[in-house]
């Protein structure tokens, strides 16, 4: 079986230019690599109406149970002004300990580093009692479309069963073995256009002006108190993200407002309670003050928690032996697409370092990638004893 280095893998992938929804050929790139381990693989290529198709792959070694699966993704966000960076983000490159480039942080190191402790694994354990699997996606970082949320669909249509999920998202704020995330908050987007009567601002009694209308709305939004908080979560909290007045007149009260807030909640609220909530308030304001409104919603995800089982506190024990770092047990950050995989398995998720993701010059510490791939080959030689 041939010996892959994390470090070596994870410039490989960084190569490849997979800015969302992107493949640039690395699904076959990571195939082939699967198949040299003996995996058996299938690339999944989903598309929706006017949007662009996207490659996943999932990967199995094994067809015995239990089924301990990893799961992340190879797509990218946009590096910025490349001349910002110190070096070509698409060109990794290794400077004072670090490896610097597009992903290696969010999250090609990780896979990099998983699929060398399988590597490393199945060199000692060539007939161990189980399978492992991975869940690649390349749409995680855009919409989230026609990525894992599709690849899930695909894997309970064919009965496959994953018994636990790793994901190897960037967990922790400052060091390596701080967090991992068992849970996250919801996410819910609302757009809002209010509609009133535009006249000319000197007869302000001929018009109706929806600005005003619209900045109280989004005070009253703003000043809700959603909750204190859960044993597990966080306060659930609204903040405002856009505000438009698409006028090109100063003399010219506007015929509508626009405005965008985006609610980060917890296990406390779905998606569909704070939709009646805000809706409410919405339609009570408007009447009262004789203008319309509009209102549309995305949903990212609802909120979750993954109780912990002894899977979960095993490999908190793992992150601290190698760290010598107790972890937390944490819901905090945004969203990721275990919440489209923990409908079919439990999950928790753990990987590098998330300090420079998404940011000019991402880095990942050489010896967090090292230390990574140790703590998921324990994870492995633990969960298969």
């Amino acid at each position: 079986m041939p010996k892959i280095d994390e470090l070596t893998l994870a410039k490989e992938l960084i190569r490849f230019p997979t800015i969302t929804p992107n493949d640039s050929g690395i699904m076959k790139f990571l195939e082939k690599k699967l198949k040299n381990l003996g995996f058996k693989t299938k690339i999944l290529e989903f598309r929706e109406k006017n949007l662009k198709p996207v490659k996943n792959i999932y990967a199995r070694f094994g067809k015995l149970n239990p089924n301990f699966c990893y799961a992340g993704h190879l797509d990218v966000v946009p590096p910025g002004n490349i001349d910002h960076w110190t070096v070509n983000p698409f060109k990794p490159s290794i400077k004072k300990g670090h490896l610097i480039g597009r992903g290696a942080i969010d999250m090609k190191s990780s896979v990099a580093s998983f699929i060398a402790a399988v590597n490393n694994f199945l060199n000692k354990n060539k007939n161990f009692k189980g399978s492992i699997s991975l869940l690649i996606t390349g749409d995680e970082e855009g919409i989230a479309v026609n990525g894992t949320k599709k690849v899930v669909e695909f894997l309970k249509k064919k009965k496959e069963k994953i018994d636990f999920c790793l994901v190897g998202e960037p967990t922790n704020p400052e060091k390596l073995g701080e967090m991992i995330k068992i849970g996250r908050r919801g996410s819910l987007t609302g757009h809002l256009t209010i509609h009133g009567i535009q006249g000319h601002v000197a007869y302000p009694h001929r018009a109706n002006n929806p600005s005003n209308c619209l900045i109280n709305i989004l005070k009253k939004l703003k000043d809700i108190k959603f909750d204190k908080g859960t044993k597990n979560f966080q306060p659930t909290n609204l903040e405002v993200t856009k505000i438009n007045i698409n006028n090109k007149a100063d003399n010219v009260i506007p015929g509508s407002a626009h405005a965008s807030f985006n609610i980060r909640f917890n296990n406390k609220h779905t998606s569909t309670s704070l939709k009646k909530k805000i809706n409410k308030i919405i339609s009570d304001f408007t009447k009262r003050n004789k203008c319309k409104f509009e209102m549309n919603y995305v949903v990212s995800g609802e909120s979750f928690l993954s109780k912990p089982n002894h899977v979960t506190y095993m490999i908190k024990n793992i992150v601290k032996k190698n760290t010598k770092i107790t972890p937390k047990l944490s819901t905090t950050g945004g969203t990721s697409d275990a919440r489209f995989i923990r409908k079919i398995s439990p999950c928790l998720e753990f990987g590098l370092v998330g300090k420079t993701m998404h940011k000019v010059d991402e880095a990942v510490s050489l010896k967090d990638l090292k230390k990574l791939t140790k703590i998921y080959t324990d994870i492995l030689e633990n969960y298969f004893k």
